[in-house]
């Protein structure tokens, strides 16, 4: 069995392959992620045609670089040693000697004593100079500075604007190559998300908006009103912010997750030691198990499954962790029920989650057209497999993000006058065989749909019944 809460996994060089991508699937994958700062459009697209030919309803998740700024694509990439003295330039003539980074302006962000962190913070050097376009930096870790790494100025800012040229090209390849969900980069603001999303001038791709700064957790409201989800990018958070306070965001931006009933994605080296060797540290299976219960709605696999040769051993052992977690929530979940009773959904959706405990409910159908009710069933936790039916293709791969949720598209008509519509598309999971006969199923949905309503019945059904009353086939 599955665990409720979503695995993405990263596709590189080492997983991109028919067999890679398979053997993914097979340990857990529930979401590819295809990195735009890597590899080349010609390259993703072949990746997604992959994908697609091999599970066509598999979420897909594009991201996008954002300002960021990186190293560029270096001909040599130095090693050093502590105290070494190392010379960063964004001049594009920048010699030899030199590292390239992206950013013309980068002298201009950093001053002497400052600090530079490099590949999401496992380097760090100090500022000793700025000659010209060319910042000295000493070496205070030693390491490798390898191509196209990230590099935080803690101290410094670059000016961003709503629709960095770079990202135009990146953000149409994935609007026609139907991809379903874009990673934006380093969001501090809705303003940011919405005028990606006037760009896209549709519902698909979704949008998943990256919290990696200050200013991004402070904003997190209404970023999570504006996006689709969240994920929390813990590599470029805790460079930008302080390593001291990271968990700490991350719990609240987790909480306040939940009470936008919006999926978060939490990211960056959960199983970061298992690129190199096939077992995980106890810290990151406690990492792993407390993100899980404080609400986490997906965990993030980059570098173990993009580039390390135990790619689907850590999905494997990010699957137990899951379910052992799930189990253990589960077991304690008749004393925790959330009693807020703000508005119809919320109420609809606690009532959901009791009726889930008291009664031998063994799956919950939410028929939605654009994914509200699945939102809200998969908010409050339930152990129950939820499948989300919409007769919107897109919208139906897209719940396949949310925890514990099968999307399923179906080509009915949704009724706005009646109820005519929930039958049929019972009768559909029916037929798909996503519904046996022994199963009790709890549906959820909304009828006769008006402003103020977004998810207003319930129902209990005997498959059984169901199938001998409606006269289905298989």
């Amino acid at each position: 069995m599955m665990s409720r809460t979503r695995i993405v996994c990263t596709l590189g060089p080492e997983s991109a392959t028919e067999a890679g991508i398979r053997a993914l699937l097979g340990a857990g994958m529930t979401m590819a992620r295809l990195n735009g700062s890597h590899n080349s459009l010609a390259w993703h697209g072949a990746a997604v045609a992959r994908i697609r030919a091999i599970h066509g309803t598999l979420p897909i998740l594009f991201d996008l670089p954002g300002t960021k700024i990186r190293t560029a694509q270096l001909e040599r990439e130095p090693e050093f040693a502590v105290g070494d003295i190392l010379a960063l330039s964004g001049a594009r003539s920048a010699g030899s000697g030199r590292v390239r980074v992206d950013c013309a302006a980068f002298h201009t962000l950093v001053r002497p004593g400052g600090t530079i962190l490099a590949d999401d913070g496992t380097l760090r050097f100090t500022v000793t100079a700025v000659e010209g376009a060319d910042v000295l930096v000493r070496a205070e870790t030693a390491g490798r500075l390898r191509s196209r790494k990230g590099l935080n100025v803690p101290s410094g800012h670059l000016a961003w604007h709503p629709l960095p040229a770079g990202e135009l090209r990146l953000l149409d390849f994935a609007r026609a190559r139907g991809i379903d969900f874009i990673g934006l980069s380093f969001v501090e603001s809705a303003e940011h998300v919405q005028a990606i999303r006037q760009r896209i001038a549709g519902e698909c791709p979704r949008i998943i908006a990256k919290i990696e700064t200050q200013a991004g957790y402070g904003n997190r409201e209404e970023i999570f009103r504006a996006a689709d989800a969240v994920m929390i990018d813990r590599g470029d958070l805790s460079a930008e912010t302080s390593l001291e306070t990271m968990t700490i965001y991350q719990k609240e931006i987790i909480a306040t997750a939940r009470r936008h009933s919006k999926p978060v994605i939490v990211a960056t080296e959960l199983l970061h030691s298992m690129i190199a060797q096939p077992t995980p540290t106890k810290a990151e299976v406690s990492d792993i198990s407390n993100a899980v219960m404080d609400g986490a709605s997906a965990v993030m696999l980059s570098g173990e499954t993009a580039v390390g040769p135990y790619g689907v051993q850590s999905v494997q052992v990010m699957q137990r962790i899951l379910q052992s977690v799930e189990r253990h929530l589960d077991a304690r979940a008749g004393t925790q029920l959330p009693l807020t009773r703000e508005a119809l959904a919320l109420a609809t959706g606690e009532a959901i989650n009791r009726l889930c405990q008291a009664l031998g409910i063994t799956k919950v159908v939410a028929i939605t057209r654009s994914g509200f009710a699945a939102r809200m069933v998969s908010a409050q936790g339930i152990r129950q497999p939820i499948l989300a039916v919409s007769n919107d293709l897109a919208a139906a791969r897209s719940f396949n993000l949310l925890p514990g949720t099968t999307g399923v598209h179906v080509a009915v008509p949704f009724s706005r006058t009646g109820t005519e519509h929930m039958p049929v598309c019972l009768g559909r999971l029916w037929q798909l065989g996503l519904l046996d006969l022994d199963d009790v199923i709890l549906v959820t949905g909304l009828t006769y749909p008006n402003e103020e309503l977004r998810m207003n019945t319930i129902s209990i059904h005997g498959v059984r019944d169901l199938r001998d009353a409606l006269q289905w086939e298989r």
